[in-house]
């Protein structure tokens, strides 16, 4: 199988080295590679160099970029191959992606990354929707890797169900940070996190998970919250609380 990854970041480079350390032929485009990589990667000088003749593409990205890559590929694309638009992005602009693509015939998967990639890598649990679904999961079972695939799902449905379950995750750890921080400076640390403790099932190492979680990964959840609001606001709803955690994710970031 050769695989190509877009987007050589934290997720997409794990996502190669892994994968090539399982004997998968993996080819990469990133503009500004900082990450090392395993020697088996092959660096494209480009995103359709990159995409040439391979057989899936991970799209990992941002979503303010995956516009411009579906347009890089476009050329060179064929129906053979499977596009997995991995970006955190509204259901939406999954939706407008896979509308530049459908043209080339290329089989477009909206594939969700349902947990933080540095734990388990290509391992991480993967929620996938689109019309090809079930072909996509017949063409991985090689690999063995843990998918799910949204029943009767389109493509955008992955990315709503990712996202509505982030206003909770990233919500409780927003409210998590700021009751510690505020804990520390009435001076009644231990106070404030026997409360917390309370809420979460008496887990004292989660408290830390959630609050050390958002400090390094601040600006990917940033993008993430802005994707949820850019969500809701789409069907006329008003995000308060996901404003306030997409706040308190870049205050994180000073």
């Amino acid at each position: 199988m050769k695989i190509a990854i877009l987007g050589l970041g934290e997720a997409g480079s794990r996502f190669a080295n892994d994968l090539a350390e399982m004997g998968v032929t993996v080819t990469g485009y990133d503009p500004n590679p900082l990450r090392e990589l395993h020697p088996s990667v092959t660096l494209a000088s480009n995103n359709a160099e990159a995409v040439k003749d391979v057989d899936v593409i991970f799209s990992v990205n941002l979503s303010s970029v995956s516009e411009e890559v579906a347009q890089d590929i476009f050329p060179v694309l064929k129906n053979t191959q499977f596009f997995l638009e991995m970006n955190t992005s509204s259901p939406d602009k999954k939706k407008k992606i896979d509308m530049i693509l459908k043209p080339t015939g290329v089989q477009f998967i909206d594939l969700a990354i349902m947990a933080p990639v540095p734990t388990k890598g290509i391992k991480t649990p993967f929620l996938a929707a689109g019309e090809e679904g079930f072909a996509f999961l017949e063409k991985m079972k090689p690999l063995k890797l843990d998918l799910s695939l949204v029943e009767n799902g389109q493509v955008g449905d992955a990315a709503t169900m990712k996202l509505l379950r982030s206003i909770v995750y990233k919500g409780v750890a927003a409210v998590i940070c700021e009751a510690v921080e505020a804990g520390e400076a009435f001076g009644m640390p231990a106070y404030i996190r026997k409360q917390i403790s309370s809420i979460i099932g008496g887990n004292d190492d989660l408290i830390d998970r959630f609050v050390e979680g958002s400090k390094t990964h601040a600006l990917r959840r940033m993008h993430e919250m802005e994707a949820v609001i850019e969500m809701l606001e789409e069907r006329n709803l008003d995000p308060i609380v996901t404003r306030a955690t997409r706040d308190n994710l870049a205050k994180l970031m000073n």
